[in-house]
């Protein structure tokens, strides 16, 4: 999947988000201590440092989410990530992003700090962002 292909998705999955460009992808993925998952319809993307691993963003095109594909690259991410020598995972997610909560929330990850107005909406309306983390195993 080129930085093209994850932009469009991330601009699909995220329509009241700036979006992210395919440059500031591509910038990401030169640095050798990031990496990403893909399927035929989303990706995740993050940065190994040590033994963490930072989950950047994961996007799923929206006539796709909520039939599993998201948990499926969540699952691909984390051991990709214990791979290239993760032992905890951490991440930042809006607090109105209700949907990528519960997955979160299934999937193992607890909530272990906020950062209030981080996140700019279309509008200019301010979302703090819930941190998360995870042991991988």
């Amino acid at each position: 999947m080129t930085a093209d292909d994850m932009a469009a998705i991330y601009a699909a999955a995220f329509p009241n988000s700036r979006p992210w460009s395919s440059a500031e992808i591509s910038d990401i993925l030169a640095s050798p201590l990031s990496f990403s998952v893909t399927s035929d319809v989303g990706f995740a993307l993050g940065r190994v440092i040590l033994d963490e691993v930072e989950l950047l963003t994961i996007a799923v095109r929206p006539d796709h989410q909520g039939c599993g594909k998201g948990q499926r690259l969540l699952a691909d991410f984390e051991i990709d990530a214990i791979r290239r020598g993760a032992s905890l995972c951490f991440l930042e997610v809006a607090q109105d992003n209700l949907v990528a909560l519960a997955l979160y929330d299934a999937c193992g990850y607890e909530f272990c700090g906020e950062r209030p107005g981080y996140y700019s909406k279309s509008d200019g309306t301010q979302i703090a962002a819930s941190l998360m983390k995870k042991a991988l195993n």
